[in-house]
């Protein structure tokens, strides 16, 4: 491999170590907090259309700025209650599916809009679950790749 490549490796190692603590979750067999827990609530908001969509990028847990792929990605949504719910994934963010959603107050003040999309309800907050990914794979099917697919739907 060339001091290219094994570099680019490196750099995406730091990121997986700095990403895989999530929002609300932790390693598994760790313990998982819960905005909603019962089953009602959660098939409503599942089943829920999204009116906005916003991808956002905000640094490393540990970092001061975003550099370029140093960084997570995730996107808000804004449903026609007016709720909002961030859908990101990570390593280990979830139990079954590494792509989880959280109510935005536990987000920070350090996320940044890169994009935003009017959904108009046609879309619901599953399909964003789904676009996103059960699984992760720092390389080839990280937050970004994620993000990006909930974005292109």
């Amino acid at each position: 491999m060339s001091p290219k490549t094994l570099f680019s490796l490196a750099v995406l190692l730091v990121v997986v170590a700095t990403v895989a603590g999530g929002l609300s979750s932790s390693s598994k067999g760790g313990t998982y907090t819960y905005d909603l827990s019962k089953l009602s609530d959660l098939t409503k908001l599942y089943n829920s259309g999204v009116h906005k969509a916003e991808r956002l990028k905000r640094p490393l847990d540990g970092w001061s700025t975003t550099v370029g792929v140093l960084s997570h990605s995730g996107v808000r949504v804004t449903l026609a209650d007016g709720s909002q719910w961030l859908v990101h994934k990570g390593d280990n963010f979830g139990i079954k599916s590494n792509t989880v959603v959280v109510d935005v107050k536990h987000m920070s003040d350090k996320w940044k809009v890169v994009e935003t999309k009017d959904f108009e309800g046609r879309k619901t907050v599953s399909d964003f679950v789904k676009a996103g990914g059960t699984d992760y794979s720092l390389i080839f099917d990280n937050c970004h790749s994620g993000a990006g697919r909930m974005m292109k739907q």
